[in-house]
């Protein structure tokens, strides 16, 4: 099954034709502004939203006063909002470094600076209300545009758009303090403080978020990949994994990413299906000044140096993550299969390299075109060492196997993002992603292996499996804000994705050695020797439209109304073809286990063995079709100065569609609908300036992914998953409660208190059955989770030349759950029964007790040169991984720790040099069955992970 290629080139080429034509970006700014009240005090509104803006204002186009070409600093102009006259005689300073300056006849003003670094800069004028924003220092000089307000306006919010990096740590935290939602990001400046390299790393850093081990999945305050949503400037990204809801955030490189934002409390502008967070990726968007940069760098695995020798991978897929290889037409009729069955040695080629470029033009009159381009190659190589083993319910061994793992994995990554602002009320803008994301994988396992043969029995059993697959993925966005009139505002985006998840070529042998040494294949079950193969395919249209009416004065407000819609159609197609040996010659053929090809390649077929496909030559598969169209309106209200209210309610029609065609069951279709009802309050208190008080309540939904609702088996290469058509949505309610304090500019201290109530919660859980097939339910009528989250940001040291900052967050949580069997086999009519060991559990992934922290130091030595040196270490507790059934106890993943080193070096105005060191002490993985007597069923350690980089901008 291959990709039309060519059809899609074809539609790219023809979107991208038209939308050169029109313009180009998207921009995610912080909505500033002042309002007039009665008694005469300057209240801030600003509410945060991805896919809305305020009223901007573009200055940009007039940066007539010349900066010297030597050293750096703030150059910008200072005009009047109404009229957009340039002020004159304007006081511009930057307090903490006590620098004043006065705007000259053309509202144009230079503050001269000794080194890079984030600056807050305040304008004062007689008459007017006095301005305020950061500025992120990077250029030699940054221009900044500042609008002022008159005392007497009536104009009740303005938006200045300005060209500088709104992803500073600094103004991150002037965004979430003035904002009146619960915000919390962590921008490219952290992420490249930290050593972050991809999204799923990021959101792991934050407040309540952990990462699996061994998974891309992570989980927000216990709750995993079904409970979250993912999108990217605001639209829905599609997943690529037939498992899975979301897709793998660690695909998604730091070098197109402009912040991660992580919504743990519900409002009516995102997505219902929401139960622990709505992760949103910021991408790239460049409005600086001309770049170029290239990069190119290393990263090793010390497990690797040490087998660097001998690191065998299947064949097939090639240096940079991409396969030809297709299924074969007559699958069963011949041997067809272009990869060899036995792994080559590889060459360690441990590389990554990228390239930016950017610029800037003006257009017209008040027009501005910024154009930014991104590529990057990066692999990664990984050895692990370690046990895999099952246990019976007695604590009996089913199997106890050493196990070698080899991997290699390629992210390609390319963006375009283009953006154009019209004029002071109009921009739009156009992004563009590919990436293709690679992971090839040896196994070798060795050990007992109960009832395969009395050598298989006396830990003499082999088992290899070799897979691959890929992951493809392109998004196209196009995304408008304008400025009707001064008090309404309309912001849309469109959006068309496709994704495709294979795994063209999965392969297992299954052998014993005797105890004369020769060694012979096992021939229990049918799968024992087998190739296996799937593609997904998905695509996707998403659209958001909402428009904004600002109104009142005393008590000033906005009322913001939308539409969100989401199209996806999914296909997945799946093929097993076991190599069924001819009786009798698995146990007198002996076999060379380093040349499979000899026994099970196309020499052997029809002599040594006949290809047995679970529906001949057929495909079996599912296809999905899920539309959602949402209606929402929002409130924003200022009761006076210190409390303000955001009120919202969103309605959601879903429809859920599949159809299924298995050779194991019959094929079928079913329909879920839902109608939502989505109810949201955030109320913000102002204690003072430095301090904030908010609450957030909400009721949202879990929804069921396709494969969860088809009767039809998914193998994977331990067990059968099979779907259940009476799977039916989750019901949340979501409670909130934080306290925010912002010591001075760039710290941080809260404390949160969270609660959620889930009714009918889904769980994938073993059913009673012949083969023990794993299926998912609504397995109970409640569960909960409650916990608190502290989080700190502090500077022990903080001046010109040296800055030693303290990163800290925590949380404890509570997780819990009741089983009720005979609700499950009354609400499907018995097709499903369970039987958990225990009557309650945690919610699988959830960890009682999580912490982040870094401590970092930057020393300053020019305006060209620095330093920036920091430590981090994360922990988790015990987790669990699988809920016991059948007598078996739970799977717990104990609790672990990392520790990273990053350093950075700015040698000069181009220059760059940075390191990395991850997971340091190397602690060892261990998962334990939990029976009367507990036993260990897997343990490893991943090795540290060393990684050194060069860039240069010309």
């Amino acid at each position: 099954m291959e990709i039309n290629w060519i059809s899609r080139s074809v539609g790219l080429i023809a979107l991208s034709f038209v939308l050169n034509h029109i313009a180009f970006a998207q921009t995610s700014g912080i909505i500033l502004g002042t309002i007039k009240s009665e008694n005469n005090s300057n209240k801030m509104v600003s509410t945060s939203y991805k896919d809305t803006a305020a009223y901007p204002l573009h200055l940009s186009n007039v940066e007539s006063l010349v900066a010297p070409k030597e050293g750096l600093g703030i150059r910008g102009k200072v005009v009047d909002v109404e009229t957009l006259e340039p002020m004159p005689g304007v006081n511009v300073s930057i307090p903490q470094h006590n620098k004043v300056t006065v705007t000259n006849a053309q509202g144009e003003f230079l503050i001269p600076l000794v080194k890079k670094g984030n600056y807050k800069i305040v304008t004062n004028f007689l008459g007017y209300s006095p301005e305020e924003m950061v500025v992120d220092v990077q250029q030699k000089w940054e221009f900044v545009s500042l609008a002022l307000v008159h005392e007497a306006s009536e104009m009740e919010e303005v938006v200045v758009s300005r060209r500088r990096i709104q992803a500073s740590e600094l103004a991150i935290l002037e965004e979430r303090k003035a904002s009146n939602l619960f915000v919390e990001k962590i921008g490219n400046q952290e992420l490249s403080r930290k050593g972050i390299g991809d999204a799923s790393t990021a959101v792991a850093k934050l407040s309540g978020v952990s990462k699996q081990e061994g998974s891309t999945q992570v989980y927000v305050r216990g709750l995993g990949d079904r409970y979250i949503s993912t999108t990217m400037n605001g639209l829905p990204i599609p997943s690529s994994d037939p498992n899975l809801k979301n897709i793998a955030l660690d695909i998604f490189s730091t070098d197109i990413v402009e912040y991660v934002g992580v919504d743990k409390s519900f409002n009516s502008n995102i997505n219902g299906d929401f139960g622990g967070a709505s992760v949103d990726i910021g991408s790239k968007n460049y409005t600086g000044d001309r770049i170029f940069e290239v990069s190119v760098g290393s990263s090793m695995n010390t497990n690797v140096i040490q087998q660097s020798g001998d690191f065998r991978l299947q064949s097939g897929p090639n240096f940079w993550g991409y396969s030809n290889y297709s299924a074969p037409a007559d699958a069963q009729g011949s041997y067809h299969f272009a990869n060899s069955w036995d792994p080559n040695k590889k060459a360690v080629t441990p590389i990554n390299f990228g390239i930016k470029v950017g610029d800037s033009f003006r257009v017209g009159e008040e027009g501005r075109l910024s154009l930014f381009a991104s590529a990057k190659f990066a692999n990664s190589y990984m050895s692990r060492n370690g046990v895999n083993a099952n246990f019976s319910a007695q604590g009996a061994p089913l199997k106890t196997l050493t196990q070698e793992r080899q991997s290699y994995g390629t992210n390609s990554t390319g963006l375009i993002n283009a953006n154009y602002q019209i004029n002071s009320k109009h921009r739009i803008g156009y992004n563009f992603l590919y990436i293709n994301s690679s992971n090839q994988t040896r196994d070798a396992f060795r050990g007992f292996i109960r009832d395969a043969g009395s050598d298989a029995e006396n830990n003499r059993g082999f088992i290899n499996r070799n897979t691959f697959d890929n992951t493809q993925l392109i998004i196209n966005q196009v995304l408008g804000k304008h400025a009707i009139t001064e008090a309404v505002q309309v912001d849309w985006g469109l959006a068309y994705n496709i994704v495709d998840g294979n795994m063209p070529d999965r392969m297992q042998t299954m052998y014993s050695q005797q105890a004369s040494g020769d060694f012979r294949f096992i021939r229990i079950n049918a799968a024992d020797n087998h190739r296996y193969t799937y593609y997904l395919k998905e695509d996707e249209m998403a659209a958001n439209l909402s428009a904004s009416y600002k109104f009142g004065v005393s008590n000033p407000a906005v009322l913001r109304v939308g539409y969100s819609g989401r199209i996806k159609q999914r296909t997945f197609d799946v093929m097993q073809l076991n190599f069924a040996i001819k009786n009798g010659l698995h146990e007198t053929t002996s076999i060379d286990p380093t040349n499979i090809d000899e026994y099970l390649g196309a020499s052997g077929f029809g002599t040594f063995y006949d290809l047995v496909g679970m529906a001949g030559n057929a495909f079996q598969f599912y296809n999905g079709d899920q539309d959602i169209h949402a209606g929402y309106a929002t409130l924003d209200y200022a009761f006076n100065d210190k409390l303000t209210a955001v009120v919202g309610m969103r309605y959601e029609r879903i429809k859920q569609f599949v159809d299924y065609n298995s050779i194991e069951y019959r094929p079928g279709s079913n329909t879920l609908n839902k109608n939502g009802i989505l109810p949201s309050l955030n109320l913000k208190y102002v204690l003072n300036a430095k301090n904030n008080l908010r609450l957030g309540a909400s009721k949202t939904y879990t929804l069921p992914q396709f494969k969860e609702r088809v009767r039809f088996p998914y193998e994977d290469v331990t067990q059968v998953v099979v779907g259940n058509p009476y799977l039916y949505a989750s019901d949340n309610y979501n409670l909130d409660v934080k306290w925010e304090m912002f010591p001075s500019d760039g710290e941080l201290f809260s404390v949160a208190a969270f609660g959620k109530y889930i009714q009918n919660p889904i769980n994938e859980i073993m059913i009673s059955s012949a083969s023990n097939d794993i299926s998912f339910a609504n397995t109970g009528d409640k569960g909960y989770v409650y916990g608190l989250e502290l989080e700190a940001k502090k500077y022990l040291i903080n001046n010109s030349q040296n800055k030693i900052s303290l990163g800290f967050n925590t949380a404890m949580m509570k997780t819990d759950q009741k089983f009720d069997a005979a609700k499950v086999s009354t609400e499907t009519e018995g097709l499903l029964n369970i039987d958990p060991t225990h009557p309650r559990s945690n919610f699988t992934g959830a960890s009682d007790f999580i912490v982040n922290a870094d401590l970092s130091y930057q020393k300053d030595i020019n305006t060209d040169k620095n330093v920036i040196a920091t430590v981090l270490y994360s922990y988790y507790s015990d987790k669990l991984n699988a809920i016991g059934t059948g007598g078996l106890g739970n799977r717990v993943d104990k609790g672990i720790g990392s520790l990273d080193f990053v350093l950075k070096t700015k040698c000069n105005k181009a220059l760059g040099i940075d390191f990395s060191a991850n997971n340091i002490l190397n602690p060892e993985f261990q998962r334990w069955q939990e029976n009367t007597v507990p036993v260990k069923v897997l343990s490893y350690k991943r090795g540290a992970f060393i990684s050194l980089g060069v860039n240069y901008k010309f």
